[in-house]
């Protein structure tokens, strides 16, 4: 998506060497809230820059809303938290187009489950049996604001759960790691001491770690979230 951007860029006369973005999600992630930057010299209103850039980017990359902000905006440094959402389904029998954004479970999962295994996934503790940090050497201390699950329709159907959590920051995998675990808890397979083990101390100490890993192609980032004042305008500001 990165390439396919900056390349919509350049025919805008775009003369930076990338852009910057609030983070990098896997291979076959999805995005509906990914929050870009980029310094271009540019004289119309910002929905004309939100036209142009749509009319040189393929079918499956949007720009949805364009708007000037400071030239000092840290799109990944300057986030107070991110807001992803993970739909699976349970179905003995596959189901190719919703596979294609949610992931197939069987044997089926109890929804209680899920809620109190996602319940016990919040707060402030170290995730490193989830994850990895995106730096060498980087901490893996993360605060899970909210964390929970809920009916998803999808075409009518209201067999489709989402996972949504918050936090102020995500390892490398982490998300699909926490569905995966909560898809075992969920199946009765996990009880909940089981996975609480994955955030105790001494566990990770040991080397404890969620072997399990979520298919990419039901995540989603939905929303990043700012600090008003980081998304204020200087008087010298440009798009």
């Amino acid at each position: 998506m990165q390439d396919e951007v900056e390349k919509a860029l350049k025919r805008l006369h775009w003369q930076g060497l990338r852009i910057l973005a609030a983070g990098r999600t896997d291979t076959g992630v999805h995005a509906t809230g990914q929050v870009i930057a980029f310094d271009l010299e540019w004289r119309h209103p910002a929905d004309d820059l939100r036209q142009a850039l749509n009319a040189s980017l393929p079918m499956d990359i949007v720009a949805r809303e364009v708007r000037p902000v400071s030239r000092h905006f840290d799109p990944r440094r300057h986030a107070r938290s991110r807001h992803y959402r993970y739909h699976i389904f349970c179905d003995d029998v596959r189901h190719p187009l919703r596979e294609r954004y949610a992931w197939r479970v069987w044997p089926p999962v109890e929804v209680e489950l899920l809620q109190q295994a996602a319940g016990a996934l919040t707060g402030t503790h170290d995730y490193r049996a989830f994850g990895t940090p995106p730096r060498a050497n980087g901490t893996t201390v993360r605060t899970v604001m909210d964390a929970r699950w809920h009916q998803a329709q999808w075409q009518q159907d209201e067999s489709c759960l989402a996972f949504d959590v918050v936090a102020d920051a995500f390892l490398y995998h982490m998300v699909r790691r926490m569905v995966a675990l909560q898809a075992v808890v969920g199946q009765g397979k996990v009880d909940l001491a089981g996975l609480a083990e994955y955030l105790d101390p001494q566990r990770l100490a040991a080397g404890v770690y969620v072997q399990g890993l979520a298919p990419a192609q039901g995540l989603c980032l939905v929303n990043v979230e700012y600090p008003p004042e980081r998304l204020a305008l200087e008087n010298n500001g440009s798009v």
